[in-house]
């Protein structure tokens, strides 16, 4: 019976998290609980426990996870300082003379403000809040409009410079600018294909999608038009190109190109106008508020992950996936399963710091490495997208169910997702048929 106490850890743990438990707390609770247990009935080695303190300061010392809170600064002044807005008026009004080309606005500026933020969370609010009145009031439908904003909204988990992706390079121990450069494919990819779908079900159905009334477009001049473009969008995309550039030339660590980045969203801000002390208040606290979470879970799931270990279960659980029938396809499989099941019920950083440590080990002991490491951490990332989006219980939905009007039902929101799950189950398959899609971006 005691090699099987691993799996009631799994078990005590996500009945504390169904419970309502935050989990970090889940974790360190059930870590404490089975170790007291294991040191009392003689079968968990108290040694265990005193290595706690030494992975504790190697989690501190994380240089590479410095960069978290830094991405998220800069992601969050920028959306403070009303980036979004600025981004969606200018796409709107040049491409709202046509059938759904608000909603292909939207699809663009959603590419932009993941490059330029990576938090799903504030896309979508940011764009729910300002995109979706406009698209009702120009006589959108509320499932197409809540489809676009949903699913642009989570480009911020795939398309670098990606808070996920970083966490995600740290469990799998791999570069952080490997995963960026692995990501870039697909994240690109996918946002092209969720333009094309827009424009495809405006053009089979005009009415959903019509053009943007003039006064709200606000069209001018081309010349007009061409300037306030090039005013709006080319600082952002400068930040995006400095901070991506300095990785992918070797000039900066992520670490420095986050620090680099942040100074460079003050700049951006300050340059607008738009540096107030409200700006800065809300940037600071949601950059702790964020930081904090992930550094309790951190915390929460090495305890989890040392008194695993201590009871056997990393070598049961990767007898068991390394014995799957069809080898790394079993594993893909598998892993795929459990990372879009969980995706239902908790966060991408919970599912990072709890699965991925278990997950790796197997993966490597079958021939993983390297490119194919990065191949393997992309392609969660973008399962982990698909489970954003799927009713009913994605995180979009619900950030976008938090800022949409009464007069838009739930039910809406969940049918309009539907086409655009569809979109990324397509790529998510395109990534795994065709690994070169992540690996020829890899330097040798």
């Amino acid at each position: 019976m005691l090699e099987w106490l691993w799996l009631a850890m799994f078990g005590v743990t996500f009945a504390l998290i169904f419970l309502g438990y935050p989990v970090a707390f889940a974790l360190g609770g059930t870590a404490v609980l089975f170790s007291g247990l294991g040191i009392h009935f003689c079968f968990f080695r108290p040694a265990w426990v005193e290595l706690f303190p030494e992975r504790l300061f190697g989690v501190m010392s994380n240089q590479v996870l410095l960069a978290v809170p830094f991405f998220i600064f800069m992601g969050t002044l920028l959306q403070k300082s009303r980036l979004a807005e600025d981004l969606l008026r200018t796409m709107a009004a040049a491409f709202g003379r046509r059938p759904g080309g608000l909603a292909l606005s939207v699809v663009i500026v959603g590419a932009l403000l993941a490059a330029a933020t990576g938090v799903v969370g504030a896309s979508v609010v940011s764009m729910g809040l300002i995109s979706l009145p406009l698209m009702l009031r120009s006589g959108y439908s509320p499932q197409l409009a809540t489809g676009t904003i949903c699913a642009s909204g989570t480009l911020g988990q795939i398309i670098p410079p990606s808070i996920v992706l970083v966490v995600l390079a740290d469990q799998m121990g791999t570069s952080v600018g490997d995963m960026f450069r692995g990501a870039l494919v697909p994240g690109l990819l996918l946002a092209t294909l969720l333009a094309v779908t827009v424009l495809v079900l405006a053009r089979l159905n005009p009415e959903s999608a019509p053009p943007l009334a003039a006064d709200d477009a606000d069209l001018g001049s081309s010349a007009g038009l061409g300037r306030q473009a090039l005013t709006v969008m080319a600082p952002p995309l400068l930040l995006v190109v400095v901070v991506l550039g300095s990785i992918f030339a070797g000039i900066a660590t992520p670490t420095e190109a986050g620090a680099l980045g942040s100074v460079g969203a003050f700049v951006l801000a300050a340059l607008r106008g738009r540096l107030t002390r409200a700006a800065l208040r809300g940037t600071a606290l949601e950059s702790a508020r964020l930081s904090t979470m992930v550094m309790f879970l951190l915390i929460g799931s090495t305890a989890f992950t040392l008194v695993f270990r201590g009871l056997g279960g990393d070598r049961e659980l990767e007898h068991l996936l390394t014995n799957l029938p069809g080898g790394v396809v079993g594993l893909l499989l598998v892993a795929n399963l459990a990372v879009f099941a969980l995706g239902f019920f908790i966060d991408f950083f919970e599912i990072a710091f709890i699965v991925l440590p278990l997950l790796v080990p197997a993966a490597r002991s079958l021939g993983i490495e390297g490119p194919e490491m990065v191949w393997f951490g992309v392609v969660l990332a973008l399962n982990l997208q698909t489970s954003f989006l799927t009713p009913p219980f994605g995180f979009s939905l619900f950030y976008l169910r938090g800022v949409a009007p009464p007069s838009v039902s739930t039910g809406q929101i969940y049918r309009g997702v539907v086409p655009f799950i569809g979109v990324q189950v397509l790529t998510l398959g395109l990534v795994v048929l065709f690994p070169e899609l992540v690996t020829m971006s890899l330097s040798e």
